[in-house]
């Protein structure tokens, strides 16, 4: 087993006997930055939140030293610090899930998204437990604490999401046998049930209201909208595409003569095939006209790009995911008064479905949003015709332009 590269050990504690004489002259910390002090027991020491402890003693400040480094992590963040072990610690688990996660980034089985929620779930993780905490020394009481502290921070589905990733770590050192037996992670590490999701949600929406747009706010966004801005939102309108969709949207899956997009989802690879409005089709031809150059000729293909030339959304392993359509949409909502809680570019797809859910052809709607069907019709269904797709796609444009001697929106 690989032996941990910061071991931990116990803190040493020295009774001091009364009859012992105390070493005179303490000395002068080695350096100015020396992070100990030299306290009258003889030893060094350092106070951390308001304990005070001790590394060794004064004729040894290197070896003092490396016992606060092998222990600070521990004690900066309120914990006791663990004995030393050749045991897999989390450290050790968390670099070789993050590993296996990487070569599936590099044969693009994996997107640079899932990839950065799971780097960023290790680092939770190592943080809350400790690099060098052996994972065989983990209890209960542990991931107890660590969904407390989760669930300061995010709400129910958020916190599932989180649970969910943290479990799956230490499902893969099992599965991989680094251990030998499952993490006993006690009743308290559940995600939320179904009905705190249910109940969170009607609390949102009792707040917010729902999260979709109304045909006349579509509208007036639309109008108000600059290319490509447009274009992303009626494609968004049109057939439920959302902003990672949009920006590895390929030229190539787009017939303009035919008016369909055939382009499987990035997310789920799920075939997908969206008939286009008019409108759409007009919007696409002047965004693709007016396209500046890609930076990086691997983008050559794509129908959209910011005006520096790159990807409207970016994601990878070390940075945050940059949504530039996200951003300037909400800045669209703020200049025109539309902007409130739940609504951004994502609510365009919800209300996308909502509506499309009109046609009562519910087979056909997976198939334009690009959602899995696990029913078991979808086994023996070999195909969805156009003129069911065009069917979704027009109930959803009479709601967004309806005629006028219709008086409004459905």
């Amino acid at each position: 087993m690989t032996k941990a590269l910061y071991p931990i050990s116990t803190e040493a504690r020295v009774v001091v006997n009364s009859t012992v004489k105390r070493p005179k002259n303490k000395p002068n910390k080695p350096y100015p930055d020396f992070p100990l002090y030299a306290h009258a027991t003889g030893r060094w020491a350092k106070k951390v939140k308001g304990k005070l402890h001790y590394f060794g003693s004064w004729d040894d400040p290197q070896s003092a030293l490396q016992k606060w480094i092998e222990q600070r992590d521990d004690l900066l963040a309120g914990r006791t610090p663990r004995v030393t072990s050749d045991g897999l610690t989390i450290r050790d688990v968390c670099n070789r899930y993050l590993t296996a996660k990487r070569h599936l980034l590099d044969t693009e089985e994996l997107t640079a998204r899932s990839f950065q929620d799971y780097y960023t779930t290790c680092e939770r993780t190592i943080s809350a437990f400790g690099r060098n905490r052996v994972i065989d020394d983990l209890v209960a009481d542990d991931f107890r604490a660590l969904r407390v502290t989760l669930s300061k921070t995010r709400g129910p589905v958020a916190l599932g999401n989180e649970i969910q990733r943290v479990r799956m770590v230490f499902k893969f050192a099992y599965d991989e046998g680094l251990i030998d037996k499952p993490i006993r992670y006690g009743q308290a590490f559940d995600k939320p049930s179904k009905k705190i999701l249910r109940q969170h949600r009607q609390k949102k929406q009792a707040e917010n209201g729902k999260r979709m747009f109304e045909a006349k706010e579509l509208c007036t966004i639309i109008d108000a909208a600059s290319q490509p801005l447009k274009t992303m939102i009626l494609l968004a309108i049109n057939g439920g595409f959302g902003q990672s969709d949009l920006s590895q949207l390929p030229k190539s899956a787009i017939d303009l003569d035919s008016g369909f997009i055939d382009y499987p989802r990035p997310k789920t690879a799920v075939e997908r095939r969206c008939p286009l409005w008019p409108e759409t089709i007009a919007a696409l031809k002047a965004a693709m006209a007016d396209r500046p150059t890609p930076k990086d000729e691997a983008d050559n293909n794509l129908v959209f790009v910011t005006k520096y030339g790159n990807r409207w959304v970016k994601a990878n392993s070390t940075t945050m995911r940059d949504d530039a359509v996200g951003k300037e949409f909400s800045k669209l909502l703020r200049s025109l008064g539309l902007k409130r809680a739940g609504l951004n570019f994502y609510a365009i797809r919800h209300t996308f479905q909502t509506v499309a859910e009109n046609s009562r052809d519910f087979p056909a709607v997976k198939h334009v949003m690009g959602h899995t069907d696990d029913s078991m019709s979808s086994i023996y269904r070999e195909g969805i015709s156009d003129e069911r797709l065009i069917a979704v796609t027009d109930t959803v444009h009479r709601w967004l332009f309806p005629a006028e001697d219709d008086g409004g929106p459905e």
